[in-house]
């Protein structure tokens, strides 16, 4: 469910410089310097990190083939109502907007609830700012943590509040029925949403909306306000919330400019890690950066190789800097947009991890619940860790080979290589610290393009790989025999607190999806699969709450309104 795609400007991306001017040389390359140190932690892996967003309007998120696929996934959260969706939608009557636009029956919050149990993920919902009350959210939280006793900890207060009109784009893409649409106005209601909440239930976490960082409109100041968007809410609100809330959707001209991206997100945590020093005083180590949505809109790439490989990456990166959730933009999705070929491979431009079936520009997308790349992209994190391990420090000698690492709870050591070249292999030559793999071939879990599963093969060694182009390699390594690592973990220093220095980066919104094909084959050692919604040849499109909706037969894809621009006013 969510905001308006950037019809168009995607496709004539895709179909000019956004692939052509990615395609590398032939020729062979330079081998890629590789270097790990386990015994340098940056932190642990989130409980409930690897997030995906479901839309109420979504109603297919409850199949089993579709649960299963999520929980194949590693999927630990999941957050609900959905996107600009939530500030129209009344938990409490299952209605949106005015109340007279349908809604699948079999998508309301209990049910929602049973999904998020059966697939093993922790929820975190949205509280309706745009249309709502703090009665209505604390309600909610009566019924969710005292009458049902779902006890459910993470509560987002608005979406993209700061796209209600107030900085001079119109009536934005989200809705707030306040008067006053100032950043001052949702601080205080903030603090009285919190104040509310926590009297029903001391343990909520609240989470307030901020900017992304340099992304529209971050640092900008309307008429009659005296600080940007981020400074007012948080010196208002900042003793009343527990985490903050960013949408990470940095977009590109080429797929190199999305894969590039993430190398940005240190930056961006650094100046949230300011921020929340700033205003939130002795209680600044405890607030937690939440990454609610994110996916590759923006880019000529969303359901194709590139955004595969970038999502994996995005979370590594993302967990790496200390968030401790990052939820991926959608479940389900669909699109009004005809597919483009980026390197050769059909994307399909929508947002979801699953195919929702549905069609444009006189094609179609794969049959609904299909699993596109970015399933499988999420899935590889599977082979890399489980919640609970510790993420360990390791770079890339070149910016074409990505490299994240992880030391298991059984003394071993996984490590992601991401090679980012289109076309040409990667050959990579790895080191080691605080850790002595074991000799011979190694277990490796690999994606590569035009991949149907995860597969598993003895290759290589600890030392020495070669990566297929545009492709996920995990090394699975066993310590040496012998080595005090062989026992158990190392134990590792916590590391000081990066502050890079902070650049401009970008932020954008993105939609539902579409899947890959039920009942793949799961290589030993991993674990994969989502699902989605889809609608069939014949698409009815019709506005309700503010979402696009998809209609065909029985199928409901919501994919809410979208920001203009990437974000730009």
């Amino acid at each position: 469910m969510r905001r308006r795609f950037v019809a168009g400007a995607v496709a004539v991306l895709a179909a000019s410089a956004g692939v052509g001017a990615l395609a590398p040389s032939a020729g062979a390359a330079p081998t890629v310097d590789i270097s790990v140190n386990a015994g340098a932690s940056l932190g642990t892996v989130p409980s409930s990190g690897v997030g995906l967003n479901l839309g109420f309007g979504d109603e297919h998120m409850g199949d089993a083939n579709v649960t299963s696929l999520m929980k194949a996934a590693g999927v630990r959260q999941l957050r609900y109502p959905g996107g600009s969706g939530a500030d129209e939608y009344h938990w409490k009557t299952h209605t949106s907007g005015d109340g007279k636009g349908w809604i699948p029956s079999n998508t309301n919050f209990d049910r929602f609830m049973d999904i998020a149990k059966k697939v093993g993920a922790q929820p975190i919902l949205t509280a309706n700012y745009g249309s709502g009350t703090a009665q209505e959210a604390a309600d909610w939280v009566k019924y969710s943590n005292v009458d049902k006793g779902y006890g459910v900890k993470y509560w987002e207060i608005g979406n993209e509040v700061y796209g209600n009109g107030h900085y001079g784009n119109g009536k934005g893409w989200e809705r707030d029925d306040h008067a006053d649409k100032s950043p001052r106005e949702y601080g205080k209601n903030l603090v009285a949403y919190s104040k509310a909440m926590k009297a029903v239930d001391p343990t909520v976490k609240i989470g307030a909306v901020l900017t992304t960082p340099g992304g529209w409109p971050d640092k900008e100041k309307a008429p009659g306000d005296t600080a940007d968007w981020n400074n007012t809410v948080l010196s208002i609100a900042g003793s009343s919330i527990d985490f903050v809330i960013v949408h990470w959707y940095p977009g590109g001209t080429t797929t190199a400019d999305l894969l590039n991206t993430p190398s940005k997100i240190a930056a961006t945590t650094s100046e949230l890690r300011s921020l929340i020093a700033k205003y939130t005083g002795s209680r600044a180590a405890s607030v937690e950066i939440a990454v609610t949505e994110t996916d590759g809109v923006g880019s000529p790439a969303l359901t194709s190789q590139a955004a595969a490989l970038f999502a994996p990456d995005t979370y590594m990166t993302w967990f790496e800097q200390g968030a401790t959730h990052v939820d991926w933009w959608n479940l389900h999705n669909g699109t009004d947009q005809a597919p483009t070929t980026v390197h050769g491979q059909t994307d399909y431009q929508d947002g979801g991890i699953l195919s929702a079936g549905t069609c444009a520009g006189g094609k179609c997308q794969p049959p609904r619940d299909t699993t596109f790349p970015t399933y499988w992209g999420i899935r590889s994190l599977t082979a890399l860790a489980q919640p609970g391990d510790t993420i360990v420090k390791s770079s890339s000698g070149n910016s074409s080979v990505t490299v994240h690492a992880v030391r298991s709870s059984n003394g071993g050591l996984n490590v992601m290589l991401t090679n980012k070249s289109p076309e040409n292999a990667a050959e990579v030559s790895l080191s080691y610290a605080g850790f002595t793999p074991a000799a011979g071939a190694v277990t490796t879990v690999s994606y590569a393009k035009e991949g149907t599963a995860l597969t598993t093969a003895e290759r290589g060694t600890a030392v020495a790989q070669t990566l297929p182009p545009y492709s996920i390699t995990t090394l699975q390594l066993k310590p040496a025999a012998g080595t005090a690592s062989a026992d158990k973990p190392t134990p590792v220093p916590t590391p000081t607190v990066p502050t890079p220095v902070v650049s401009g980066t970008t932020g954008t919104r993105a939609q539902a999806g579409i899947g890959a094909p039920v009942g793949q084959p799961t290589p030993s050692g991993t674990s994969g699969g989502l699902a989605s919604t889809g609608a069939g040849n014949a698409v009815t499109y019709s506005a309700i709450g503010g979402l696009l909706v998809i209609a065909a037969g029985s199928v409901l894809v919501l994919r809410g309104r979208r920001r203009k621009a990437l974000h730009g006013k």
